[in-house]
């Protein structure tokens, strides 16, 4: 990379991208590229695989080619997990080698572990070896279910911005609104889709790039006192 281009990624919000269960990091490429060219050119997005294949069918097959992955697996009432700590340890091993990111991206799977995230670093429980996350943007988010993780990670109200994406007709969408309790002045766009990456409306795009910038903001308030977390 020439130094020009170096320096001009430096200038954008470096955002790593978790896409949802049974998909992929092409998959979530490709979805958040509806947001079109004005949002996309100023945030620098990397989109990462999950660590384990897809163990059954993906609710995307006809519609986005495999190969299809997923971050953990987990029980019929979502109370049992298996690869979690897995799970952790690769988004920390890609936040190490392709970092640093200023905050974290995710939609379905991806977001309930981006929305948890903040909480579980803040404890000293995950991503110990990298800066702590200063944002985050969840589309089709919802809270982990089961107790161990979940108080770990909402114990205390999550204070970093944050942008939640609810769609009228998302499952998710009772689940994506309980988690906006656990954070601390959440910004919301609603959409009339349902469990999807939505296309940016008029106001959806205000409501975004006023939260870039408020990002942005933030960022430099933080910035002389940015530690690795404890």
């Amino acid at each position: 990379m020439c130094k020009g281009e170096k320096a001009e990624a430096k200038k954008r919000l470096r955002i790593l991208c978790l896409h949802g269960f049974r998909t992929s990091a092409q998959i979530l490429r490709q979805q958040v590229g509806k947001w079109g060219d004005s949002v996309t050119d100023k945030l620098d997005l990397v989109f990462v695989d999950a660590p384990f294949p897809a163990e059954g069918a993906s609710d995307v097959e006809g519609i986005f080619p495999p190969p299809y992955y997923e971050w953990f697996q987990f029980d019929k009432e979502f109370l049992e997990y298996r690869n979690f700590e897995e799970c952790l340890a690769c988004i920390e091993d890609s936040m190490i080698k392709l970092g640093p990111f200023d905050g974290l991206l995710g939609f379905s799977q991806g977001a309930i572990l981006s929305a948890a995230l903040p909480g579980l670093q803040a404890k000293g429980l995950a991503l110990t070896e990298v800066p702590k996350i200063k944002f985050v943007i969840i589309i089709g988010g919802a809270k982990f279910r089961c107790p161990n993780v979940a108080e770990k990670a909402y114990s205390s109200p999550i204070t970093c911005p944050s942008l939640h994406f609810l769609g009228e007709h998302d499952f998710l969408r009772p689940h994506g609104e309980v988690l906006l309790k656990s954070f601390v002045d959440p910004v919301v766009i609603k959409h009339p889709k349902g469990h999807t990456v939505p296309r940016l409306d008029e106001k959806g795009a205000e409501t975004m790039f006023s939260f870039l910038t408020r990002v942005e903001n933030f960022i430099a308030s933080e910035a002389p006192t940015e530690d690795i977390a404890d």
